[in-house]
């Protein structure tokens, strides 16, 4: 798991387990940081706490994206 590239299953469909959990891993990190990084500067309130999960959920759907499009492509 957490590769750049996304994964196939044998039968040649693209293996969505292994991206979500990659995905999942990717915004949690991303969450965790952002929380992180505006905890160290005193700035925790509501809002921040949005800016945070709206950071987490970019990266997790772009993590997908990323997964999907760079995928081989099987005849």
């Amino acid at each position: 798991m957490l590769t750049a590239k996304g994964k196939n299953n044998p039968d040649g469909t693209f293996n969505w387990g292994d991206a979500l959990i990659d995905a999942a891993i990717l915004a949690a990190l991303t969450f965790f940081t952002a929380l992180g990084g505006m905890g160290a500067t005193g700035l925790i309130t509501g809002r921040e706490f949005l800016s945070a999960t709206i950071a987490a959920a970019s990266q997790f759907f772009l993590t997908l994206a990323i997964k999907r499009g760079l995928r081989k492509k099987t005849d």
